[in-house]
């Protein structure tokens, strides 16, 4: 028997499953075979079409069940994991009104900031634990505003996943970690933030009816079954944002607990049970996987946008083939890069900078001296050095890192890159054999009250290594300082 997660990136969907005896992962793989296209219509906009997720999800499952020649009667629950932070509309019919407008898009930053201004720290600061940003509920305002055709048809607003679970149920339904990455949860009232809604003028029907984590959220329909291979009438019985879900599957649940993410953004997800902050904007605050109105539990979140998608450019231009030969180069380079400073922020604002829209930058060259493995130490060298100044922006707000675990994918399986961040941190960073999708199959197959049974699996089977802080640390320090340098000089020019 088994269980079957998803994880729908804005690169591909991944798919896995996992024994539901022993929660051991079965196989995993994504689609497509490349990247999924973003499309920009406008400089720091960025949209994807839905549907394109739904066919890339169809094709995975229809292959994962094929390849590994299982009976789809065995697989008994769906989990779901998905991109924060996104946009879809639908009519009352269901239909699909536009592209959704993702997690990297830029262009509700000014709504989100005025609303700020509008309603007041003491009232978003309280309830919230966050300003209104350039999330969900201020990109619902954008389209109001801009697209008032289209906001006129639209009965519901969903996140990506909530979309993915519509395709597979029929039913139009959210959780309230779903809500609260919208910024549309109320944590001092325990409901939807419906006062919010009413200032963005946008009626409280078009949010989607609540169902809870680890509770049946719906059955595939037999529509759905068609298409995907799924067996009819199973449940689907967990969904939440990538980044919580990536710290369910690291077992990072408890306060003082931190995941570590470097995919095409970084980020940093801290655990706690403090209903209080003093960031609003450079760090959020979201309903954890675990979370109860009874038993608050908050994810701490800080995200840099510019993180491995600023490497994965630099293979592209050089046309290097793979990651491995780019590390490898790199290591031939000492640490700071001879001089080469890389400011890794050219993927839309960065809310650690204050919705900042800094762009790349690279410093410093010397072209009688840097070459290619120059920059992509510089590159490794800049997303690590983004990272500790994200910790630093963290334990200004009260985080106490405890514990730091990363999965074993994507950055982190960069030596250079993983040292530098442990050394400047001052902590070992655990590395862990895990993914997004196959946190989510387990999370598919758990009740109430037994996250201690993920927590015994992730120590038992899958930790693979510890990274450790270099002995000698001043010269990542001399490096760390440079770069901050940098980046308060090109942040002043920006003022």
């Amino acid at each position: 028997m088994y269980y079957i997660g998803y994880d729908i990136g804005s690169s591909s969907v991944k798919v896995a499953l996992v024994d539901a005896k022993n929660n051991k992962n079965v196989a995993v793989l994504s689609e497509p075979d490349g990247e999924m296209p973003i499309d920009a219509p406008h400089p720091d906009w960025a949209e994807q079409n839905p549907e394109m997720w739904w066919k890339h999800l169809c094709q995975a499952t229809q292959r994962i069940i094929l390849e590994n020649k299982i009976d789809p009667q065995h697989i008994l629950a769906v989990g779901i994991s998905y991109q924060m932070h996104g946009l879809v509309l639908v009519d009352r019919h269901q239909k699909l009104l536009r592209d959704s407008i993702i997690w990297c898009d830029s262009r509700a930053v000014a709504i989100g900031d005025q609303a700020a201004k509008d309603i007041g720290v003491q009232k978003y600061g309280t309830h919230l634990l966050n300003a209104p940003g350039n999330f969900t509920a201020s990109k619902l305002k954008w389209v109001k505003e801009n697209e008032p055709t289209i906001y006129a048809q639209a009965a519901y607003y969903m996140l990506p996943g909530d979309f993915i679970a519509f395709k597979l149920t029929n039913e139009i339904r959210t959780t309230k970690n779903g809500l609260s990455e919208g910024i549309l949860w109320d944590y001092k009232e325990k409901k939807v933030a419906d006062w919010l809604l009413d200032h963005y003028g946008i009626a409280p029907s078009m949010t989607p009816s609540l169902v809870e984590n680890f509770e049946d959220q719906g059955s595939i329909t037999e529509k759905a079954a068609l298409a995907t291979g799924l067996p009819i009438g199973i449940p689907i019985r967990y969904r939440a944002g990538d980044q919580p879900n990536n710290a369910l599957a690291l077992n990072v649940l408890r306060p003082g607990e931190v995941a570590a993410t470097g995919g095409t953004s970084g980020v940093l997800f801290a655990v706690t049970d403090r209903n209080t902050s003093q960031e609003f904007s450079r760090v959020n605050h979201f309903a954890h996987v675990n979370y109860t109105v009874e038993n608050p539990v908050i994810g701490s979140l800080l995200c840099i946008n510019g993180a491995g998608i600023q490497y994965s450019w630099l293979k592209n231009l050089t046309r290097i083939r793979d990651f491995n030969t780019m590390n490898s180069l790199s290591a031939e380079v000492a640490v700071g890069s001879e001089g080469l400073v890389n400011l890794p922020f050219g993927n839309g604002s960065e809310r650690m900078l204050n919705n900042c829209n800094l762009g790349t930058h690279f410093c410093n060259l010397n072209l009688n001296l840097h070459n290619e493995a120059h920059l992509f130490r510089a590159a490794l060298e800049g997303i690590a050095f983004s990272f500790a100044y994200g910790m630093e922006i963290m334990k200004t707000d009260g985080l106490d890192a405890q514990i730091i675990r990363a999965g074993n994918d994507n950055l982190f399986r960069s030596e250079i890159f993983s040292t530098t961040l442990a050394t400047l941190i001052k902590q070992p960073i655990t590395i862990y054999n895990t993914t997004g999708a196959i946190g989510a199959a387990r999370a598919a197959g758990l009740e109430k009250g037994e996250l201690d049974r993920m927590k015994a699996h992730v120590n038992q089977h899958d930790k693979v290594a510890e990274i450790n802080p270099q002995s000698d640390s001043q010269i990542y320090q001399d490096a760390y300082q440079n770069w901050k340098n940098t980046l308060e000089h090109q942040l002043k020019k920006e003022q």
